[in-house]
């Protein structure tokens, strides 16, 4: 309101949430850059925000990295029901990938790997302090089969944002090559805010991935095609124990493995809190594992139990036991 050239003070906020609203995110924003700085992460900040990625080295000690291999290789090895050389298996002992999912709860180690600070800090930028898990799980991938068709994690076509919605933390369990079936990323393709297009995706003898993958081949067909990986994609050449982060929007996929042995990776998938996370949450099972981690708050936040939505005929909790919320970094 302006009056006689000069603006009329506004009357201080009285409402609890009002004064809120004011100062809620600018505080995050602050405890969330404090720890970029702490954790010296503002180069990898800055590649983030400018390439749609970053790679953290040494993220995982020896020990977390042969402790989850081991968990993940228990979890395939019950479900083929025949044991898997990790070094030398063929196509017959395990063919392409296979998605192992709701990894959390099978071991300690994937809820120690959870609670990294360098990787946890720059989530946080992306996708907010409230931020949840979204699930957990390991891209299994043993030589031969088709490549990860290159897409983006956010949302479908006319949905993405340049704020991050969702963000991938991917763990290299095994080294990541090109012949090793590696991860593979198109630099600042997040800002495009769209999925790519077939064309702008693998291709093998001038055919698109999604022609040939409903073309009939058989798997010996499929494992001898000469994959071609989209112009300006980079090859996510790191060791086990690197971590590479991304923004939701940002295009990735895989190399087909055509090595002997397998691929193990751990892909950390998150979102902001008021998304529905891929794993389900919020009932009694595993009570064991949140009393184990009762003295650090930030394990019942990343698993969703401060998440305000979600009642039923109690109604919404207003006493502060539950967060909503109110900008890009709270």
């Amino acid at each position: 309101m302006i009056s006689s050239g000069t603006e009329t003070a506004r009357p201080a906020a009285h409402s609890p949430v009002a004064r809120r609203l004011g100062r809620t995110d600018d505080a995050a924003y602050r405890r969330v850059m404090d720890r970029i700085v702490e954790l010296d992460l503002t180069a990898n900040l800055l590649e983030l925000e400018t390439e749609g990625y970053t790679v953290l080295r040494g993220v995982l000690s020896e020990d977390r990295i042969a402790r989850a291999r081991a968990a993940i290789l228990r979890r395939v090895e019950a479900r083929t029901g025949r044991p898997i050389d990790p070094e030398a298996a063929s196509p017959a002992d395990f063919n392409g990938m296979q998605y192992q999912h709701y990894l959390l709860f099978d071991d300690p180690v994937f809820q120690e790997i959870l609670l990294e600070p360098r990787p946890l800090a720059l989530m946080e930028w992306l996708l907010g302090e409230s931020c949840v898990l979204s699930s957990m799980g390991c891209h299994f991938r043993g030589p031969g089969g088709a490549p990860l068709g290159f897409h983006a994690d956010g949302s479908a076509d006319g949905l993405m944002s340049q704020a991050a919605m969702v963000a991938n933390c991917n763990y290299a369990l095994t080294p990541y090559t090109r012949e090793a079936g590696a991860l593979a990323m198109v630099p600042r393709s997040h800002r495009r805010e769209r999925q790519p297009t077939a064309l702008e995706n693998w291709t093998a003898g001038g055919r698109t991935l999604a022609e040939l993958m409903t073309s009939g081949l058989s798997p010996a067909e499929i494992d001898a095609l000469p994959w071609q990986a989209p112009a300006g994609s980079v090859t996510m050449e790191i060791d086990p124990g690197d971590a590479v982060i991304w923004h939701g929007n940002t295009w990735h996929g895989g190399w087909r493995r055509d090595l002997p042995g397998v691929r193990m990776n751990l892909a950390v998938y998150m979102c902001r809190q008021h998304m529905l996370p891929q794993e389900r949450r919020g009932d009694d099972r595993h009570r064991d594992v949140f009393e184990r981690h009762a003295n650090d708050p930030r394990f019942a936040r990343l698993l969703g139990e401060k998440t305000f939505n979600g009642w039923r005929e109690e109604g919404p909790d207003f006493t502060g036991a539950k967060h909503s919320p109110v900008g890009l970094f709270d």
